[in-house]
């Protein structure tokens, strides 16, 4: 069947609902993760410690969930999406639950780290997912509904558990987001299937998705180890890596910092600058959805070149990250909104194109290995490092104006790599295909 043909019984709408479930799973992981920076003025107040070991406190988390991004994206590849997304989410259930129950500064460094274990399959099955349901046309769309509700866990996110823990205590924040983490897992369990196997979409649908460039199902026709070592071969593939690790490093910034920072610096209490927090991560989600999202799609759709328009809006968005520079030197409030909302909102735009990238240059049966290599080094450089990093430098300095200028930094180098490393948004061959040239 044609896609003229398939237009003609009208396509149904079957990808778009698993696009959205793929969105609720991300803003469910992502509660489980915001509700740290918000627990951490409280955290260091009641278990009397400082920013230097909150800073490693955040990184628990990130340390455990990077080591695991390319082992689970070889498992990916080789068991599917069903089956690992459903033992994924089943685990991260049972993880977010042991932070409410921890006792003292160590029993939440090791249940952070547990819960970075049992996430790790988040994202990877996410996008490789999406590749599965969405044509080429689609995918920066799609890919941006999941991308978006990371930021977007921050806009409810923040003040949903800002809420719950000034009111009932840190304890019961970390309680609810465990409890959303459980009825997803009950969710993804009976809502999702691969393309082929799901019986709700119509013929259609299916004919779209496949002509459409959507990625083949079926396991890698190269043993998991010859595939990984072939995909580390390729500039192309470390190009990808080196600039998403960029962009994470200021990404986790925020995310871990954030309420934080507009604490210590502008002295306000908790409430308020979670507040403060959610415009902020209000503007990344929209410009997430529209800029990275549909403008990607409709300029493609309109003619233009793949590799122009993915990676115009990729380097745009990183470029306008640099806003980070102006929030350093800013003693204003409202200055220091604005330029912390031009630089996430650029970063967030940017993100979703580095997702879609997976299943657009990868072989077959390779994506959630190039996902995973991108993710691993996404959360070792921005999750593990960053807050880390940015801790130990406000408790050196007492200030966040040289936090700022690291993480500035950080995407210069990010911006090189995709500009001169990246190359064309296209296939890599098969490694036999490869290996017979």
């Amino acid at each position: 069947m044609s896609i003229a043909s398939a237009g003609e019984q009208r396509i149904g709408n079957r990808r778009w609902m698993i696009g959205l479930l793929f969105g609720a799973g991300v803003l469910v992981n992502y509660f489980d993760r915001v509700n740290l920076s918000v627990a951490g003025p409280i955290l260091q107040r009641e278990l009397g410690f400082g920013p230097e070991k909150f800073g490693l406190l955040s990184s628990a988390f990130f340390w455990t969930y990077a080591i695991l991004q390319i082992p689970t994206g070889v498992l990916l590849d080789r068991y599917g999406v069903t089956i690992i997304g459903r033992i994924g989410t089943t685990l991260w259930g049972a993880a977010s639950a042991l932070t409410a129950c921890a006792s003292g500064y160590w029993g939440v460094l090791v249940s952070r780290g547990l819960l970075g274990i049992a996430e790790a399959p988040a994202f990877p099955v996410s996008s490789k997912g999406t590749g599965y349901w969405f044509p080429r046309r689609e995918r920066a769309l799609a890919t941006s509904i999941f991308d978006a509700a990371a930021k977007f866990s921050n806009v409810i996110g923040v003040p949903l558990v800002a809420f719950f823990m000034v009111k009932l205590g840190w304890r019961w924040g970390f309680g609810v987001t465990s409890a959303m983490s459980f009825a997803y897992a009950i969710a993804f369990y009976f809502l999702y299937r691969d393309p082929s196997a799901d019986t709700k979409i119509g013929a259609a649908e299916r004919a779209y998705i496949q002509q459409g460039g959507a990625t083949p199902e079926g396991s890698a026709p190269a043993s998991a180890a010859g595939m990984f070592v072939y995909l580390l071969s390729q500039a192309k593939v470390w190009g990808l890596a080196i600039g998403f690790a960029a962009y994470g490093y200021s990404f986790y910034m925020y995310l871990t910092w954030l309420p934080g920072y507009l604490v210590s610096t502008f002295h306000m209490n908790i409430m308020k600058s979670a507040g403060y927090a959610a415009v902020i991560w209000s503007v990344a989600t929209v410009t997430d959805l529209v800029v990275g999202g549909w403008l990607v799609d409709y300029l493609i759709a309109r003619g233009g070149d793949e590799t122009r328009v993915r990676k115009t809006v990729l380097v745009a968005g990183m470029i306008l990250g640099l806003a980070v520079f102006g929030a350093a030197r800013t003693t204003s409030l409202s200055w220091a909104i604005v330029w912390l909302s031009v630089a996430l909102g650029g970063l967030a735009f940017a993100a979703p194109v580095g997702w879609s990238l997976p299943s657009l240059i990868a072989p077959k049966g390779g994506v959630g290995t190039i996902g995973g290599i991108m993710n691993c080094a996404n959360n070792l450089v921005g999750g593990a490092l960053a807050p880390a990093v940015t801790g130990f430098i406000v408790f050196r300095t007492g200030s966040f104006e040289a936090a700022f200028i690291v993480a500035g930094g950080v995407l210069l180098l990010g911006i090189l790599s995709f500009v001169f490393i990246l190359g064309k948004v296209e296939p890599i061959a098969d490694p036999a295909e490869s290996l017979s040239r």
